[in-house]
């Protein structure tokens, strides 16, 4: 029996010992836990804004590409204004107000794979802008983009603290209180071209001066946030181009140059001009890519000799690709990019909205929308024959270029 105590007795500490043992293996399991747990979260933060600029359709192993994801239907949220409400809504853009009844258009939002993209803040977007100038510089899409970028930032500025004018090219949203501009360019070729004025620019020639660029350069050579685009008049074979000047074109010399070459040259002259003028302490460069056109219905399943008329879902086929776009020219863009950061230490960022942009045949204004000419008899017995396949009604579309933009800049 003194045994069998003194055994007991003697096995009362290791008893102990292995409950201790056991409680602090826990515990340091429980800390390795929180450890693995926080280093996810952050790293999960982190990837929020880790932007790919890769034009492939998938992440970029292991970062989040806000370019790459899904349109996902969300008529609690979006959208993120009311066509009515825009102060400065343009007629081209207006689908709800020239007819359009389907609205379901308004309501998609942009779901990147593996994050998600920060909801759009007016209030917070003018803060970054304060004192600041914002300048749209390209075609009518850049335009596009533009408006749909005035109309997120007007319903939080007060009716007598904003206000809109034009000069010339140049158009220039003002938040008063904020001292800050919101401003598009109008340069549709970002060279010198005889299509360079805002009204009047529709000509049976077009005619392009690639090494030209300084008459429009200087009206936005202090900006402190430029975007740029570039793509929809360069749709064709080939551009004439012209070395000399247009107020004397005898004494110029003339050539075809086939394309992308001749769009390669003018974004080499553009790139030459950011490299020598751009102030890199201040500026913030961005470049957007091309937003397809949806000409052909045979492309996303639709009868052929048909257009985007009619159409009232987006395509659903992930990595869908039709022949609104031009990959060749999207490598010109991307090549010229990485020259001016590799070789010249100057970066602009590429916002790639091709193939998000791509999935939306539904979100073009098609016929309704102001037409500038008057429609023939024959035309209205053919809708699709004077459709606008190429803009996009708002709210809509370029909301979401604007909400990747504004992640960008809310990060600089």
């Amino acid at each position: 029996m003194v045994i069998k105590k003194q055994q007991a007795v003697a096995m009362v500490p290791a008893a102990a010992w292995g409950i201790r043992s056991s409680f602090q293996s826990l515990v340091a399991l429980l800390l390795t836990i929180l450890v693995v747990a926080a280093i996810y979260l952050r790293q999960n933060n982190e990837q929020l804004f880790d932007y790919g600029t890769s034009t492939s359709s998938g992440p970029l192993t292991s970062r989040c590409n806000l370019f790459s994801g899904k349109w996902v239907f969300d008529n609690k949220s979006y959208p993120l204004y009311k066509e009515k409400e825009c102060t400065y809504m343009s007629d081209q853009l207006a689908c709800e107000k020239f007819g359009r009844k389907d609205l379901n258009y308004q309501q998609w939002r942009w779901q990147p794979h593996h994050c998600d993209l920060p909801r759009f803040n007016a209030t917070a977007l003018l803060e970054k802008l304060r004192n600041k100038r914002l300048v749209f510089v390209g075609d009518s899409l850049n335009r596009n983009q533009w408006v749909s970028m005035t109309c997120l930032l007007d319903s939080a500025i007060p009716s007598d603290f904003k206000s809109m004018h034009q000069n010339g090219s140049i158009n220039i949203f003002k938040a008063t209180e904020y001292n800050a501009t919101i401003e598009f360019y109008w340069s549709p070729l970002l060279v010198e071209s005889n299509s360079d004025d805002p009204v009047n620019h529709r000509v049976p020639d077009r005619i392009v001066r690639v090494q030209e660029i300084e008459k429009h350069a200087r009206h936005w050579i202090h900006a402190d946030y430029l975007i740029f685009n570039t793509y929809l008049w360069w749709r064709r074979r080939q551009m004439t181009v012209l070395w000399g000047s247009f107020e004397n074109p005898e004494d110029g010399f003339y050539k075809a140059v086939k394309l992308p070459r001749v769009y390669e040259m003018a974004l080499q002259t553009w790139a030459q001009w950011l490299e020598v003028h751009v102030n890199r302490n201040k500026t913030q460069l961005f470049f957007m890519s091309m937003s397809p056109t949806h000409q052909k219905a045979e492309k996303w399943g639709g009868m052929e000799g048909e257009n985007c008329y009619g159409e009232t879902e987006p395509v659903y086929e992930e990595g869908f690709m039709g022949d609104g776009a031009s990959p060749r020219m999207m490598r010109v863009v991307e090549s010229v990019l990485d020259e001016l950061k590799t070789k010249r230490d100057l970066n602009v960022q590429f916002i790639n909205i091709t193939q998000l942009t791509d999935y939306r045949k539904e979100g073009h204004p098609s016929i309704y929308r102001k037409h500038w000419e008057t429609i023939t008899e024959e035309q209205l017995a053919n809708p699709k024959s004077y459709s606008d396949c190429i803009h996009w009604c708002l709210p809509g579309v370029p909301d979401v270029w604007n909400e990747l933009l504004y992640a960008y800049i809310l990060q600089l």
